[in-house]
């Protein structure tokens, strides 16, 4: 079989796309892509990583406003 890309022009097109394929009983998959740079989310979940981790420090507003 082949992978057909559908490139809807509003969300109004992507739900009607969704209802037809629903109802030809037709397999899909939904992928939302992100308007956020690729290494700046990555940089941000190793963030978050290490400070679920307890790698992290309080840093106070003296230090901020030094």
């Amino acid at each position: 079989m082949e992978t057909l890309l559908i490139h809807p022009q509003n969300s109004e097109q992507l739900q009607a796309i969704k209802a037809v394929l629903k109802a030809l009983k037709v397999g899909f998959e939904s992928t939302k892509e992100s308007p956020y740079n690729k290494a700046f989310v990555e940089k941000i979940k190793q963030s978050k990583k290490q400070f679920q981790a307890g790698n992290s420090r309080k840093v106070s507003l003296d230090e901020i406003w030094k």
